[in-house]
């Protein structure tokens, strides 16, 4: 079993880069500093898998659902790196296959609520994305019954354009109808 050299100062962009890889654990970076945290379960990976059938489904040629992307968010030290459980990106963005996206790439964010990701995603995630200027932000929680919140960039700060349990329908960053009841176990 390795052991990851745990890093003893704020960590720049290049200090992330040579972390070695570590599919056992999924990281990230807020302001410089190394976050770990388990896999998402089975029940959190299965929520992803349908969301992103049904966004293919539904995105328009120009757009891509990427699951479990790395986001720099801020790129001088110290840096901020998120890994959103899904982002929806201008195709040609991803032609480049670069290992990171910046936050104007990213049209959507999209976060799935886990028992130890509340606060995080709720809170924290939330004022990163709008700071770093991410246009569309969702929050999926799977508690029964699973329910979407839908948040738009307005003037620096996410207001919520709607709330829904069931079915969801916007028109925003395309029109797309998400089917709540499939994505729980």
């Amino acid at each position: 079993m390795s052991v990851l050299p745990w890093p003893d100062h704020l960590l720049s962009l290049e200090d992330w880069n040579a972390l070695p890889e570590d599919n056992s654990r999924q990281f990230e970076v807020a302001e410089g500093i190394l976050e770990v945290s388990p896999r998402p379960a089975s029940g959190h990976q299965w929520a992803v898998s349908r969301l992103v059938h049904q966004l293919n489904g539904q995105l328009p040629a120009d757009l891509r659902v990427l699951p479990d992307v790395e986001v720099c968010l801020v790129t001088e030290v110290p840096i901020t790196v998120r890994v959103p459980d899904l982002v929806v990106v201008p195709a040609s963005a991803t032609k480049a296959d670069a290992a990171r996206f910046q936050p104007h790439a990213v049209l959507l964010a999209i976060e799935i609520v886990s028992p130890g990701s509340v606060r995080r995603d709720k809170v924290t995630k939330f004022a990163e994305y709008a700071d770093a200027g991410i246009e569309h932000y969702w929050i999926v929680d799977l508690d029964p019954p699973a329910t979407i919140m839908v948040y738009r960039l307005v003037d620096g700060e996410y207001e919520l354009m709607t709330e829904a349990a069931g079915e969801l329908l916007v028109d925003a960053p395309a029109r797309l109808r998400i089917d709540l009841g499939v994505l729980a176990l």
